[in-house]
């Protein structure tokens, strides 16, 4: 596929097409018809696009990493992942030379949060081991081309489904954290207390990002954090955690502008024996050894999906994508996403992969390695500024939470909603999700529905072996293990 024609600026169309530099010649930015002051623009429109993830990661991590004695955990979180959004976009534009941004991934920190820790119950230590494994099995099957096999595994309604379900569930973590839905022994939910102005203040703020996305800004999410915040302390309004309740912004004791520290409470703390070990819950071996597969698999296929459809999708936008559907260097391009996984896991925060945000910087014009460079640099930049963060409500970042779960909800369209055995499988993954509060659980639900939907169909030779394969064991762990 040839890539998009753009027109540039008049400044750039009187520069050599001819490689002049060491940059231009390492990222080939004059063989893909860009230039420098174009890819620069690029990564900074990709930065803005998705850097609502430094307030929105830690608000979801928050819940589950808790550290006795240490009062500044959220700050640490807001440094890993910047460090861990940096490392893996650099790795993506210096190694595999595209131009696509990579950060802690929406969704999967959910699930590392209210599903692996708070639900099942394993440390976030342990949660952080499974991430780094599931992100080693990643590097290896790329590395020796299994992604299509696996790819092919899952059928695309499925893919879809699984996608759709975590911004369902999703934004139901963004109405709870807002306070527009609370829990209710007699409904399991009910509306929250209007009232309050954590409530008045997300709903703001979500017309107001909902406005601006429709409107093309770009950063929308970004600035949509950022007026719902400064309508927070511009009002006085009582949405932060005080010792005492809600209360309103205390102001910057210690400035707007501090050196980055080692996040050492979160780096290089995963438990891989504790991963495995029966113990800490007190039952069977078979179980947890079980369990514990299940969960490293929930992150690898999950990351594995999204990472291959985010990828493909903007290689394929980006004019990347020939004919045959090849990409070059596409085993240098899906092991950088596995390795991303692996160090922002040894630093302290669940799997990062591809941002589809990485889009922004693409219709911009960023084609390019050195489009992700600069992405990552700002990243590095905005460790500086971490003292900002204090002043960004939850009620600020659930806009956030519920507008993203809406745009993972576009895929549903793909969905062929007219045959049962492809419709029936998708919607139980996709509402198991939230109503179990559990994504493991809504991608069992789906694959075990598609498999037996199948079978008793006598439709079993239209999909893999490996899916009926899943679905069993699956199956058995439902019977036998829970």
């Amino acid at each position: 596929m040839a890539t998009p024609e753009t027109t540039p600026p008049a400044d750039e169309q009187a520069e050599p097409r001819q490689a002049s530099s060491f940059v231009d010649r390492f990222f080939e930015i004059t063989k893909h018809g860009s230039t420098v002051p174009r890819e620069l623009r690029a990564g900074l429109t990709t930065f803005l696009a998705m850097s609502y993830i430094i307030f929105v990661n830690p608000d979801v991590l928050s819940n589950a990493i808790v550290i006795d004695g240490v009062d500044n955990v959220f700050t640490q979180l807001v440094i890993v992942t910047c460090i861990a959004a940096a490392f893996g976009t650099l790795v993506m534009g210096i190694v595999a030379r595209y131009p696509f941004a990579q950060a802690p991934g929406m969704g999967l920190n959910a699930f590392f949060a209210f599903t692996v820790v708070i639900g099942m119950g394993y440390t976030w230590q342990q949660a952080l081991a499974a991430v780094f494994i599931s992100g080693v099995l990643f590097v290896v099957l790329s590395v020796i081309g299994a992604r299509k096999a696996i790819v092919q595994a899952l059928p695309m309604s499925l893919k879809l489904a699984i996608t759709a379900g975590i911004g369902a569930f999703l934004a139901l973590i963004g109405m709870k954290n807002a306070g527009i839905v609370v829990n209710n022994e007699a409904t399991a939910v009910a509306l929250g207390d209007f009232g309050s102005p954590t409530v008045w203040l997300a709903l703001l703020g979500l017309v107001i990002t909902a406005v601006l996305m429709k409107l093309k800004v770009t950063g929308a999410i970004l600035w949509g954090i950022l007026a719902t915040t400064a309508i927070a302390i511009i009002f006085r309004l009582a949405v932060y955690a005080g010792a005492d309740g809600l209360v309103p912004f205390a102001g910057f004791s210690d400035g707007i502008l501090a050196l980055p520290f080692w996040p050492s409470d979160l780096a290089l703390q995963m438990d891989f024996a504790g991963l495995f070990n029966p113990a800490h819950l007190d039952v069977s071996a078979g179980f947890l050894v079980t369990s514990a597969i299940t969960v490293i698999l929930t992150f690898f296929v999950v990351d594995f999906f999204d990472a291959t459809g985010t990828l493909t999708g903007l290689a394929n936008r980006a004019g990347f994508i020939d004919a045959k559907g090849d990409m070059p260097r596409a085993k240098t391009l899906f092991s950088m996403d596995g390795l991303a996984a692996i160090f922002g896991a040894a630093m302290g925060t669940s799997t990062t992969t591809a941002y589809v945000e990485s889009a922004a910087g693409v219709e911009e014009g960023g084609r390019t390695g050195l489009t992700a460079v600069t992405t990552g640099g700002l990243f590095i930049v905005a460790m500086f500024f971490w003292p900002l963060v204090g002043a960004v409500p939850s009620a600020a970042t659930s806009p956030a939470l519920i507008l993203v779960g809406a745009l993972m909800m576009e895929g549903v369209k793909g969905i062929e909603w007219s045959d049962v055995s492809e419709s029936v499988p998708a919607f139980l993954t996709i509402v198991t999700m939230p109503f179990t509060y559990s994504i493991a659980n809504g991608v069992s639900f789906g694959i075990i529905a598609y498999a037996l939907i199948k079978v008793f169909t006598g439709r079993f030779r239209e999909n893999s072996w490996l899916l009926y394969l899943l679905a069993a064991l699956l199956i058995a762990r439902y019977i036998w293990l829970e």
